[in-house]
């Protein structure tokens, strides 16, 4: 019994056409172009689950953003208590210490940071092995949504380092956002 023969180089449906004429290739590159965005965002958004204190046993609150204080500080609302939090593993140059001058960046990183908070009005704080620092301030890692602000901070220049133990979990990872920042001259790496 033989089988009929399809016409001249076959359906478009034969096995090992993969892409038909018939179906748009803008359509495909769209698709893989999505695929790759989706995949750099999902690699480089900044959450605990590697290398953050949630490893560590800490634990988190979601607070209302009241205010920027400066550059690494912020007013905020916990469970209706206003609280003052001090980001940990950076520090911004000073721009409103009393008896102090404004630091070369400090009004920059000030702005920089109200930027930042303004994209959302709560704000997630995820904490180290201290929770509070001498002055009775919250000691805190500050998400905006998926945005580690002391990153963000880092990354453009307006902030440095600043690691005070036992809070070091991420201090690896500031140190090296801080070199790239450097090396690139970003922010106070060329201001100051």
């Amino acid at each position: 019994m033989s089988h009929p023969q399809p016409p001249l180089g076959g359906p478009p449906h034969q096995v090992g056409n993969l892409f038909p004429d018939h179906f748009p290739r803008n359509l495909i590159f769209l698709v893989i172009l999505l695929a790759g965005v989706a995949i750099g965002w999902y690699i480089q958004r900044d959450d605990e689950t590697e290398k953050g204190p949630a490893s560590a046993g800490s634990s988190s609150v979601v607070a209302k953003v009241d205010r920027v204080v400066d550059g690494d500080t912020a007013k905020v609302f916990v469970n209706g208590q206003d609280e003052y939090v001090r980001y940990i593993g950076i520090d911004t140059p000073e721009s409103v210490k009393e008896g102090a001058p404004v630091e070369c960046y400090g009004k920059e990183a000030s702005r920089y940071n109200e930027q930042l908070l303004a994209r959302n009005p709560q704000v997630r704080l995820v904490f180290d092995r201290e929770k509070r620092d001498q002055y009775g301030r919250l000691l805190a890692y500050v998400y905006s949504g998926p945005i580690l602000l002391q990153s963000e901070l880092l990354r453009g220049g307006y902030a440095t380092t600043l690691e005070i133990p036992p809070n070091t979990s991420k201090a690896d990872q500031f140190a090296e956002l801080e070199s790239e920042a450097r090396e690139a001259g970003r922010g106070l790496w060329s201001a100051c």
